[in-house]
């Protein structure tokens, strides 16, 4: 699987550790940066090169990295098409796929262990879609959102 990596300063080492790992799996990772470390880069520089690229590679995945993960998923969501989720656990990363459909996977480096993140991108690569109706429906409200603005209906139970 083609696999899109980006991330800054603060997930340097964290990414070196991904790369290598995701590539002795067998994946075609494409690295979008930082490729060398630089205490004063900006992760939107690296992260939305590797959301686009994800956006644009149908059937990829991606993974973005920082300190926390909240910037790197917050940028990577800026970019249309892509759904990215932050995870600290495998589990985390199961169900956004699972029930998200997630396209790309934030990780945050000062709060991750190298082996839990190679068990947070190892499951999320691995997960598919379960394509239930109502994780469906429900994906298909926030696209609808995103293309027109409409909040969706509330349920007649809730209409007042």
């Amino acid at each position: 699987m083609r696999i899109h990596i980006g991330g800054d300063h603060a997930a340097y080492e964290l990414h070196r550790t991904l790369v290598a790992h995701l590539q002795e799996a067998g994946h075609d990772v494409v690295d979008h940066g930082p490729h060398d470390y630089d205490a004063q880069d900006d992760y939107p520089v690296f992260v939305l090169r590797a959301a686009e690229a994800v956006a644009a590679d149908p059937g990829s995945r991606g993974v973005v990295l920082g300190g926390s993960g909240n910037g790197e998923q917050i940028a990577a969501n800026k970019v249309a098409g892509i759904r990215a989720a932050l995870a600290w656990s495998a589990e985390l990363a199961g169900l956004a796929r699972e029930h998200n459909d997630a396209h790309i996977v934030s990780i945050g480096a000062r709060f991750t262990s190298d082996d839990v993140a190679k068990a947070i991108v190892d499951t999320f690569v691995a997960t598919e879609f379960s394509d239930e109706e109502r994780h469906r429906r429900r994906l298909g409200m926030v696209s609808a959102y995103e293309t027109t603005g409409n909040v969706p209906a509330l349920p007649a139970s809730e209409d007042r």
